[in-house]
């Protein structure tokens, strides 16, 4: 064994490499024991919640209980979070919520508690909460897109766009390309008024890709705007084009900004047929084309799309909030939801795990 010294200016050769492969397993270690920790923390409020109810309603203890129990946990705790009599409530309303005991296991344990808070709260019962949990679980979202997810009603929207998928995508394609897109799509963070014009959208929505990369959903990569195709030494632009990484395929969008027309889909249909030859690889899927105009008439559009041989969308697009004024005020904001668990802004699950007691 050699005792030569080593230098702290110049490490030796695969000491970089060896550095970058022991940071990686530190921090997917760091991950898993904050799931970890996460999935006992939500299991433990779960047991104490479904305990509540059953001492309440077998030997009729009444609400103060949970008062005195409180500060006995806290005084018998006082290291842990989350024993203040709010969070026991909430305990007692989650387990009240979610009465399987395998399916608090296997989903929204996986959940921080933060994001199971705002289930409880936003949304009426357990089949919108499970749809909501499972995308959250499926896309990894912090807390702030959830909230953000279920104020713009995804669930409502989702797969509701006016398609011909089914007669012109294989049966497993046409579902999942069905839906990935949506109806109608929400692009009020542009903060521009209804009377914008189409480029004026397009290159706002460029500027906030991160944004209109949300609203598209899971799945969707921005490759570039107006595009060009050079069709015989004829030129022609693309709005947008986008690729899917689960669908595998190139997705054109189209911007309109009136009413749809059955005409716009003549074009839309040239674009994907351009795309196909020229720029789309023999492995990838035929390219799926979206038009989003400010209304359409959905009869209208069906009739449109029915003999059509291309995959292609229509969809409406708003640039304005669209929530009616008495369901915007009964919704709390992001900064209540925030100061209700605990006054935590993390974005990330590490972060939302400890955000439950705000009396701590």
């Amino acid at each position: 064994m050699s005792d030569k010294p080593v230098s702290l200016t110049s490490p030796p050769r695969g000491y970089a490499e060896w550095l970058a492969e022991l940071k990686t397993r530190i921090h997917t270690a760091q991950q898993r024991a904050t799931l970890a920790v996460n999935h006992e923390l939500v299991l433990l409020y779960w047991q104490i919640g479904r305990d509540i109810l059953a001492r309440q309603a077998e030997q009729g203890w009444g609400t103060k209980v949970i008062d005195r129990l409180a500060k006995d946990l806290r005084t018998a705790f006082p290291e842990m979070k989350g024993f203040s009599p709010r969070n026991l409530k909430y305990m007692r309303a989650f387990a009240d919520a979610w009465a399987d005991a395998a399916f608090v296991q296997q989903a929204v344990a996986r959940l921080p508690w933060g994001h199971n808070l705002v289930l409880l709260d936003r949304l009426p019962g357990p089949e919108t909460r499970k749809w909501y949990a499972a995308k959250a679980i499926e896309h990894n979202w912090s807390r702030n897109v959830l909230v953000m997810q279920i104020e713009t009603g995804l669930l409502e929207r989702s797969g509701k766009a006016v398609t011909n998928f089914p007669s012109t995508l294989p049966a497993p394609q046409s579902d999942l390309a069905r839906e990935s897109i949506k109806d109608p799509y929400r692009f009020d963070f542009l903060g521009l008024s209804d009377e914008a014009q189409e480029r004026e959208i397009e290159r706002a929505l460029v500027r906030h890709v991160t944004e209109f990369l949300l609203e598209l959903g899971a799945g969707f990569a921005f490759v570039g705007r107006q595009v060009l195709l050079d069709v015989a030494g004829d030129e022609f632009f693309i709005d947008l084009l986008f690729y899917h990484l689960k669908l595998r395929c190139y997705v054109v969008i189209e911007l309109k900004g009136g009413k749809f027309k059955p005409e716009h889909l003549g074009q839309l249909s040239f674009y994907l047929t351009a795309v196909d030859e020229q720029v789309k690889h023999p492995q990838d899927a035929p390219t799926i084309g979206l038009l989003l105009c400010k209304s359409k008439n959905k009869v209208v559009a069906e009739y449109a799309l029915r003999n059509v041989n291309k995959p292609l969308g229509v969809a409406d697009y708003q640039l304005v909030e669209s929530l009616p004024p008495e369901l915007q005020t009964s919704l709390p904001s992001i900064e209540q939801i925030e100061r209700e668990l605990g006054g935590a802004a993390g974005s990330n699950h590490s972060d939302d795990s400890a955000a439950d007691d705000e009396e701590s």
